[in-house]
């Protein structure tokens, strides 16, 4: 299938603004500009019942996050989701990420708690890894506290925060105790040790380039840690027992293979998937409904599923 012309339209329209590639830039500049990028190519916010930013206590020091309630009847407890952005490990924030949380929370009728975890490389891995664990497991002590409910928290995030959400429940799998519900992973990161056939066949051209995934990796996490399953749970020796999975690709995005992979590896070790894969897309369409009418219709699919799994019990 060809690169949606949407898409196609997009990717043309920042090639001749000249933007210097992230990848030359140092990490702050990066962030500043992938956060400038997100502004013109992201929808305006939705409204939403109440927001509420917060500190949660971490592995290094208190952590942000910022809490969704969705529009309607509350319900006590309701259902939840942990969103973990994207951004590589390097950049992205909770402001980046905030019109995303904001449609998922109005779309799926869940709670959102978006994290603000700790970026490389500042804090190179596991901080990120450690902090989400962290996060999760503060969010299920204090479920009654937050109005939420303990048994139906979802993890889930883009890129390297899917990434993060799939480390997170294979490490709350080993230890026992309060574990996911379901895991959300949108064209996530799973890799960080080994080249996928997309990896070069989208190398460059396609927003997110190879040269940038190797600069996030390169500040991320040091090379002898790269085959650590909490940095690559591609390469984990074992995957079943997990939660329930929603797993989307895109077709013109250099981490495709490797979601793929996760996809069927899940499923080959008696883990339920959902895998969607949207062939005209690139890397990061969901933080593009502002342009990209397909990106809408996935984060409706998305936010479906989603209201459907943790809604289950409900009869809705």
């Amino acid at each position: 299938m060809p690169l949606d012309a949407q898409a196609a339209w997009m990717l043309d329209t920042i090639r001749a603004a000249s933007h210097p590639a992230l990848e030359s830039l140092g990490p702050e500049a990066a962030r500043a500009q992938y956060a400038k990028l997100m502004r013109l190519i992201d929808a305006k916010p939705t409204a939403v019942a109440r927001i509420e930013d917060g500190v949660l206590p971490g592995p290094g020091g208190d952590l942000g996050f910022r809490l969704y309630r969705p529009n309607g009847p509350e319900r006590a407890p309701a259902p939840a989701l942990l969103f973990l952005h994207g951004g590589g490990g390097v950049f992205g924030s909770i402001e980046t990420h905030d019109s995303l949380c904001r449609l998922l929370a109005a779309k799926a009728r869940a709670v959102v708690i978006s994290l603000d975890y700790r970026r490389a490389p500042e804090h190179k891995f596991p901080a990120a890894v450690d902090d989400a664990f962290a996060a999760f497991h503060w969010l299920a002590a204090s479920a009654e506290t937050l109005g939420i409910d303990a048994a139906r928290i979802a993890v889930g995030g883009d890129g390297s925060g899917g990434g993060l959400a799939a480390s997170l429940c294979h490490m709350a799998r080993d230890a026992g105790g309060a574990a996911p519900t379901l895991q959300f992973l949108f064209y996530p990161f799973v890799d960080r040790l080994r080249k996928s056939e997309s990896r070069r066949a989208f190398a460059t051209g396609y927003l997110v380039t190879d040269a940038l995934i190797d600069w996030l990796t390169d500040h991320y996490v040091e090379p002898a840690l790269r085959d650590d399953p909490r940095a690559s749970p591609l390469l984990a020796a074992d995957v079943a027992g997990l939660p329930p999975a929603l797993v989307i690709t895109a077709g013109f995005d250099p981490l495709r293979d490797e979601g793929h992979a996760y996809a069927d590896r899940l499923r080959q070790s008696g883990v339920a998937v959902v895998d969607r894969h949207y062939p005209g897309m690139v890397h990061g369409f969901f933080n593009m409904s502002a342009v990209l009418d397909e990106a809408k219709w996935a984060i409706d699919e998305a936010a479906t599923f989603l209201f459907g799994a943790l809604l289950a019990d409900e009869g809705r």
